[in-house]
């Protein structure tokens, strides 16, 4: 059983990943769009493909939506700092942030989440490959929904994600979004 510190840590933390939900994701502005999604949004679909992804490519898919739901947590304290300004502004490693971040939590959330960060930022497993094709396939659908949004100046962002790919799967997954429209799914509802 945990002491009254370590669960009033440990909802500390869960607190401080509600700030996602007002952390914008920043390299969208470049696009024109002011209103972008938030880390959290992001964060929610990276969890939910690298699930899918682990699937398709025989992975543990809940060790992969464990890292996908942390990486980007560090955000709450360092903000989403878009590739452009990494060149310009180095902010302390996403493992040192969240060892910071769950300090006063629970002993096994402290080494859980930190051992998520630690294997997503190493990127050596098999789940970590596919996390981070998570994280680069769901930036590639966004920018797909930003350009049938209207957005014309998504392309670097499109191009940048799918060079990044490893996995066959989530190649395969990247051909099929930029093939189809975001509003195909609709196209599988049962009458």
């Amino acid at each position: 059983m945990a002491d009254d510190n370590t669960v009033r840590g440990t909802a500390s933390f869960i607190s401080e990943l509600g700030v996602l939900k007002r952390v914008a994701r920043t390299g969208w502005w470049f696009t024109g769009n002011k209103a972008p999604e938030s880390v959290a949004e992001h964060s929610f679909r990276v969890a939910a493909v690298g699930a899918i992804l682990a699937m398709m490519e025989g992975a543990d898919a809940g060790k992969v939506a464990l890292m996908c739901t942390f990486h980007d947590s560090q955000e709450t304290r360092i903000g989403d700092i878009p590739h452009i300004g990494r060149r310009y502004i180095k902010a302390a490693e996403n493992g040192e942030v969240t060892a910071d971040q769950v300090v006063n939590a629970h002993p096994a959330v402290r080494a859980g989440v930190q051992a998520a960060v630690d294997e997503y930022e190493a990127r050596e497993t098999l789940e970590a490959k596919v996390a981070r094709d998570a994280d680069k396939l769901e930036c590639l659908f966004q920018a797909v929904e930003y350009r049938e949004q209207g957005y014309s100046l998504t392309q670097n962002w499109i191009d940048t994600s799918l060079a990044s790919l490893t996995t066959t799967s989530a190649k395969a997954l990247a051909e099929a979004a930029l093939s189809g429209s975001s509003l195909d799914w609709q196209k599988n509802v049962r009458p």
